[in-house]
């Protein structure tokens, strides 16, 4: 969705045109598959983290124009609530010791434009869910100065014609019965309250299925041992609260049309595909534009020129479906190239944390992939989906279906079965034994203390309530500490309660 739009309303033609557009699109692509024109030099990485900006007294800052302008770096971007700003880290190689290098320069870059954010009275927090927003915070005018983000938000509820309802119920916190949120917004902005990291991995059209399938088998996984947005609207709900919220936050459909097995727009799917195509081909079927812009390239005049089609309306498309693991197709000078976007993870706690997800990610969905007889046809695709809502609900307490195991905790299947898996991965991929050791040790250590940042966050909140705090107060107090272990930058599993 970063591309600009224009803040024009559309019309039938527009829409007409655009779906014509979307087809011819969709030959392209299927021509450009079969005849193998794709760029693959090496396996390339890229990560996106969306971040928090909050006051000293742990509020949302509104603040991301100024704090953008004071940053300068163009690896910094606006995001959809003002409250949000995202870093993109340029694509590099997966093997050596890459890794490590990135985690330097990425703590750098994130201390740095701190530091800058300070000047604007902003601090930066990476974290799932930030928990001191409220229903305030919700309101349109806090949409962030795109044209883009408010034509969003304006086709979003046109299509679904009345408020978004957030409802949802999270596990008992320590000592206490569950709570239950009910609410309703009428923008789209809880959806920038949902703060997440998002890992890019180029990979060969043959293998992109592989590598999309693996990468569904670990959703659950992934969010059950990272788990680190525990609260939202004041209350103690999923430990990965981002799931609910962000399928809730920008679902199109009346309850109507969700009775009739209407998709969702967050979608995690609903079979195991064979090509990068199924996944472009259902959007088109699938899903009516929310932004019909067109450009005026022909893609199928393009590629019979010789050249790369920029397939504009299928890319802006698919940036309006936001599946939980995404097909991205790119060019980059002149070369297209396919990506597989993991998108299940929220940011933080700290950049080691962050890293050592990575790391695991890309070496299990490699070891997935190599293995001789895929996961994925030993497991049903609805079992890999209720994996993902049980992690996310329960964290490191969720029970997991893995084939050949059966139900287990997630702490349990990484330790026995996956962890190994991913040391394999990661040596297939050329990553240095330091990086491997390093990143996934903190993996190791994190299931051996099954503590997550969601599991810290609800832990720490429950103690200062204890202790006499108001739960606004306990969430303000939660995070200021929070944000001090952030900059530490001790890993998770390392934080002390108390």
């Amino acid at each position: 969705m970063g591309s600009e739009v224009s803040s024009r309303t559309f019309t039938r033609d527009d829409r007409q045109h655009y779906r014509e557009k979307m087809q011819r699109s969709l030959d392209a692509l299927a021509t450009m598959l079969a005849e193998d024109t794709f760029s693959f030099p090496r396996r390339q990485m890229g990560l996106e983290i969306e971040l928090n900006l909050v006051d000293d007294a742990m509020r949302p800052a509104m603040a991301n124009s100024e704090v953008l302008e004071k940053i300068d770096d163009p690896s910094y971007t606006l995001e959809l609530g003002q409250q949000n700003l995202e870093i993109n880290v340029p694509p590099r190689e997966l093997a050596g010791d890459e890794m490590l290098g990135l985690e330097e320069e990425l703590r750098q870059s994130l201390d740095n434009a701190d530091s800058k954010a300070n000047d604007a009275g902003a601090n930066l927090a990476m974290i799932g869910l930030l928990p001191t927003l409220r229903e305030r915070h919700f309101d349109r005018k806090w949409l962030s100065e795109a044209p883009r983000y408010a034509l969003l938000n304006d086709t979003i509820f046109k299509a679904r014609g009345e408020e978004m309802v957030l409802h949802m119920e999270g596990p008992a916190m320590p000592g206490k019965g569950p709570e239950k949120l009910l609410s309703y917004a009428d923008s789209i902005l809880p959806e920038a309250a949902c703060t997440s990291v998002q890992l890019h991995l180029q990979v060969e059209p043959t293998h992109f299925a592989a590598h999309w399938n693996a990468a569904q088998c670990l959703a659950g996984v992934q969010v059950a041992i990272a788990a680190n947005s525990a609260f939202l609207l004041g209350k103690a709900l999923w430990h990965e609260t981002r799931i609910p919220l962000f399928e809730q936050a920008t679902d199109t459909r009346p309850d109507e049309l969700k009775n009739q097995g209407v998709r969702p727009r967050v979608w995690f799917g609903e079979r195991w595909i064979t090509s990068i195509f199924d996944l472009f081909e259902e959007n088109v079927r699938y899903f009516p534009s929310l932004l019909p812009e067109t450009d005026d390239e022909d893609p199928l005049e393009v590629l019979e020129a010789g050249g790369a089609p920029r397939l504009s309306e299928l890319r802006l498309h698919n940036g309006t479906i936001w599946r939980w693991n995404r097909p991205v197709y790119d060019v980059v000078d002149g070369v297209p190239h396919l990506r597989v976007e993991n998108r299940v993870l929220p940011a933080g706690p700290t950049v080691l944390d962050t890293m050592a997800n990575a790391a695991f990610f890309y070496g299990a969905q490699r070891a997935l992939t190599s293995q001789e007889r895929p996961l994925w046809t030993q497991m049903s695709f609805q079992a890999a989906e209720e994996n993902l809502y049980t992690g996310a609900r329960h964290g490191m307490h969720a029970q997991l279906y893995w084939p050949g195991i059966g139900w287990i905790p997630p702490d349990e299947l990484v330790l026995r079965r996956l962890l190994p898996m991913a040391h394999e991965g990661l040596r297939d991929c050329g990553v240095s034994d330091e990086a491997r050791e390093r990143y996934l040790g903190v993996i190791e250590q994190r299931c051996l203390a099954r503590r997550t940042g969601s599991s810290w966050q609800r832990e720490t909140v429950a103690l200062l309530e204890e202790r006499g705090m108001s739960r606004d107060s306990a969430l303000s107090g939660m995070l200021k500490r929070y944000m001090e272990l952030m900059h530490a930058g001790e890993p998770v599993h390392t934080w002390h309660v108390g």
